[in-house]
């Protein structure tokens, strides 16, 4: 089975605490590493969790509060400092190319590498990112400024080949490639193989939602449906609704509704508020509604 991790570096919400670092994960796939949010300490919780920095080849940032990439600047000058080339891609609202290049320029103005922002639009869910293994979609939320979320979705991947009954048909190599595509194979002598013989089937793609700060919205279960883990936050206990609408985020049993009506596989919660000391009520609340909740914690990995 391909490696395909979520790699939990903070899950606090916006005031610091002793607890939690700011959002940031880290999403390993096939060993190519996408970096979700950058609060601050980001970098360091790289280094304690083991992280490659050379394999970071893209960071998506949801939205421009500061719990979500105050931990950029500090991450792009290390970066310099360790010699890298090859170009980073972060991928945000437009806005951000405003905030961090004149950081960049004033502070980083000898780095070889070049650090290009893709302005992505956080009102509409479209393809944003694709490579030969995972395509990256947005996933419009509701909050006070411009943020969505990320769909992460590896591609269809290929029928797997039945070595001996290849060799019993005599399958020429050329023909392998189309088999596993779906093609059936037709002999010399004009006898129709099924490609269904030939191949035993691929693992389904997974698929990695992450849904940061958002209120209660309905809107976002027809992009995450059926997903193999949702994250998503969980600011506030049910006791402070009224706390959650005011701010636009949710409670835990709200992020549980989502998940449920959405007939996602796993939850992941996290974004705590720092008014909760202990986030195990947090926990129960969500799992009263959708038992297969899990929590968010620093230094977590939870394969997808």
């Amino acid at each position: 089975m391909s490696k395909f991790e979520v790699n939990i570096l903070g899950c606090g919400s916006a005031l610091p605490t002793s607890r939690h670092y700011p959002s940031s994960q880290v999403l390993n796939v096939k060993d190519k590493l996408f970096m979700i949010d950058a609060g601050e300490g980001a970098q360091q919780q790289f280094r304690r969790m083991g992280l490659k920095f050379n394999l970071l080849q893209h960071i998506f940032i949801s939205h421009l509060h500061g719990d979500h990439c105050f931990g950029l600047p500090g991450l792009l000058s290390s970066l310099s400092m360790l010699g890298r080339t090859g170009e980073l891609v972060i991928h945000a609202y437009g806005e951000l190319e405003n905030i961090i290049r004149p950081i960049l320029d004033y502070f980083c103005r000898d780095m070889d590498y070049q650090v290009r922002i893709n302005p992505i639009s956080p009102r509409k869910n479209e393809l944003i990112y694709e490579d030969r293994s995972v395509q990256v979609f947005t996933i419009p939320l509701k909050h006070g400024i411009p943020t969505c979320g990320f769909l992460f979705e590896e591609k269809k991947r290929d029928a797997h080949i039945i070595r001996d009954l290849i060799d019993f048909y005599q399958v020429p190599v050329k023909e392998i490639a189309k088999i596993k595509a779906g093609s059936d194979f037709v002999t010399p002598d004009g006898e129709i193989v099924p490609n269904n013989r030939l191949t035993t089937p691929a693992a389904e793609p997974k698929k990695y939602a992450y849904c940061s700060d958002t209120g209660y919205s309905e809107k976002i279960i027809p992009i995450i449906e059926g997903v193999d883990l949702l994250f998503h936050e969980a600011t506030f206990m049910q006791e402070d609704l009224a706390k959650a609408k005011e701010t636009f985020h949710s409670s835990a049993g709200q992020a549980a509704e989502i998940a449920r009506k959405a007939s996602v596989k796993k939850l992941l919660i996290g974004h705590y508020s720092a008014r909760y000391e202990d986030i195990a009520p947090l926990l129960k609340e969500a799992q009263n509604v959708f038992p297969d909740t899990v929590a968010a914690y620093e230094g977590m990995c939870i394969s997808v």
